[in-house]
């Protein structure tokens, strides 16, 4: 009975590993609501934006704020997002390797400082030996705008001090609770032809939603016209920091989103795999006790005959 007793040992074990793995999921079920909630939520700032932004698209090849000219690339930071814990499936795995691929391919002669959000992406840089210029280990699963204001008024103040040439985010977007991609983009400085792009995914997403709206005759609708008074280069680099912020913390929101759904994949999964080893050892544990049992019997009978 030795070794049905380890067997029984073994399912006790793995019975409290599964309840571990269980409430571990739905906590995380319980986080990635709030966190897709407050992702969907921050894509209203993109409507309240839409008609400043188009207000000023007719002037952008116009503009000479530094926050918008493109410079030589000596030196590029880049901020890698990535979660303090573990037990998220393959989220941290992902963005680390896409950082990793882009630093591989990096110019020859081009320095890339990093700047580490999260404790995991910290400890991936420092092992491969890249030069970590700060790391921000301390923000709390719900994400509010002043969390992330010291990452992004350090990232605003090292591009307008010249020490770096490019801002760059490595982050994951939340696709689906299912699928989580990878991705980085370019904050700093602000592309022009994005921000156009931008602005024009916005007038396609408004037409999507009204579709019963109708242009009128003359071909342009009843729009806000804006009056700038001052400098118009001053004005728009106080929007654009604003435009910056909110990128960096859309990122993070979506980071989050994508952290807590896959951590919550990865625990039911683990909860599954806990099951089917359950049922895998019962079936042992009753093998071996029948095997026990049948031999007890053929030892009493042979006995009985011995006797005989």
């Amino acid at each position: 009975m030795a070794g049905s007793k380890e067997i029984k040992r073994r399912i006790k074990s793995v019975k409290s590993t599964k309840k571990i793995t269980k409430a571990m999921e739905l906590v995380a079920a319980s986080k990635m609501k709030r966190a897709v909630a407050a992702t969907l939520a921050s894509r209203t700032y993109a409507e309240y934006s839409w008609e400043v932004l188009v207000s000023i698209s007719k002037g952008l090849d116009e503009i000479t704020h530094p926050l918008f000219v493109k410079r030589p690339t000596k030196k590029t930071l880049l901020i890698l997002i990535t979660s303090n814990r573990g037990l998220c499936g393959a989220y941290n795995a992902q963005v680390i390797r896409k950082s990793l691929t882009f630093l591989k391919k990096r110019v020859h002669g081009e320095n890339v400082d990093i700047m580490t959000v999260g404790k995991k992406g910290d400890v991936a840089m420092c092992r491969v030996g890249e030069k970590i210029c700060s790391s921000f280990t301390d923000l709390p699963d719900n994400i509010s705008l002043a969390n992330m204001t010291p990452i992004s008024k350090l990232a605003l103040h090292e591009y307008s001090a010249g020490n770096y040439d490019k801002v760059l985010v490595a982050y994951t977007d939340f696709v689906s609770a299912m699928t989580q991609a990878p991705n980085i983009k370019q904050v700093l400085p602000i592309s022009k032809t994005e921000l156009k792009e931008f602005i024009s995914g916005l007038e396609e997403i408004r037409d999507s939603e009204n579709p019963e709206k109708k242009p009128n005759h003359l071909g342009n609708d009843k729009k806000t016209n804006y009056l700038i008074e001052g400098d118009q280069n001053k004005l728009l680099g106080s929007l654009a920091e604003k435009l910056v912020k909110m990128q960096i913390y859309q990122m993070l929101l979506e980071s989050n989103a994508s952290e807590q759904s896959s951590r919550m994949i990865a625990m039911k999964n683990a909860s599954e795999a806990a099951g089917e080893m359950i049922d895998d050892l019962t079936l042992v544990f009753n093998k071996s006790r029948q095997a026990s049992i049948t031999q007890e019997i053929s030892e009493i009978s042979a006995g009985m005959a011995s006797v005989s």
